[in-house]
């Protein structure tokens, strides 16, 4: 039933976004406000952020795969992807198969993940990560940068251009990048006025869950020359992949095709090299 699917995802969306302000309202009685602050600012002087723009860019300027590979054990609609998972392990086999960059699900509820895997990830390699999660208010994106991310996912569909606005400026400031995801064109034209030049396209319908590289196709067109195109969803085939490059398109999130396979490493090597 075609109606009750299309509440269904827009009401998982903003059941999420809820319970992240739950969880925000929780982390604040730990550490608020000013000191969540202080210590991404100290990550900052410490911990300096990995290149994450320039380890796709330089990539994509060279015509070549630049894959954002994604450490995620479980999804809301599959369940648990992985039993063994390691991260760190996850993280080495990506990178010495040739990814350009990590994303880490941080979100506990709904995909299982966890601060400490993003640590991990990033303790065991040399790539730049992104912190993959719902981002509804700047205390996350201090926490991000306290844990060590080196760029922030912003959801198009989640937040208006004013959140979208304030939350880059704020991630810019702690030397962060920002891939801000779109679904639609409506989304587009609102992330294309953001100074990011990472433009995630989600080819996952969020009304009807169906996964269709079309939809990054029809955007492209809208979309200038100086900004980074990333597809996400639905890339599993070397067809897949040569579609893309046929379109110049070099760059992906890719997560699940990789999670589901023994070695995650050699999985991404299979389909990218």
């Amino acid at each position: 039933n075609l109606k009750n699917e299309c509440i269904s995802m827009s009401d998982i969306l903003n059941k999420i976004i809820a319970t992240k302000h739950v969880e925000i309202a929780r982390a604040r009685e730990l550490i608020s406000d000013g000191e969540m602050t202080n210590l991404a600012q100290a990550a900052v002087k410490n911990n300096p952020a990995r290149d994450f723009v320039g380890a796709i860019g330089s990539r994509v300027a060279a015509k070549q795969s630049a894959v954002i590979a994604e450490i995620k054990k479980a999804s809301p609609s599959k369940g648990i992807l992985r039993e063994d998972f390691l991260p760190a392990q996850i993280a080495r086999e990506y990178e010495h198969a040739g990814a350009a960059c990590l994303s880490v699900l941080t979100d506990e509820q709904y995909f299982q993940g966890h601060a400490d895997y993003l640590k991990s990830a990033r303790a065991a390699c040399a790539l730049p990560v992104l912190r993959k999660d719902f981002m509804v208010e700047g205390y996350q994106i201090d926490q991000a940068r306290a844990w060590g991310a080196d760029a922030i996912l912003l959801i198009a569909a989640a937040l208006t251009f004013e959140q979208m606005r304030d939350m880059e400026a704020h991630a810019l400031e702690l030397d962060m990048a920002v891939l801000v995801e779109v679904h639609n064109r409506e989304e587009l034209h609102s992330a294309l006025k953001l100074q990011t030049p990472l433009l995630g396209i989600n080819n996952r319908n969020l009304r009807t869950f169906e996964v269709s590289l079309q939809n990054t196709f029809d955007l492209l067109a809208d979309i200038p020359k100086d900004k980074i195109v990333v597809t996400e969803s639905g890339i599993a085939t070397t067809d897949d992949v040569a579609q893309m490059h046929a379109h110049e398109v070099y760059a992906f999130l890719v997560g699940e095709a990789f999670m589901r396979e023994a070695h995650a490493g050699d999985a991404l090597k299979k389909l990218f090299f």
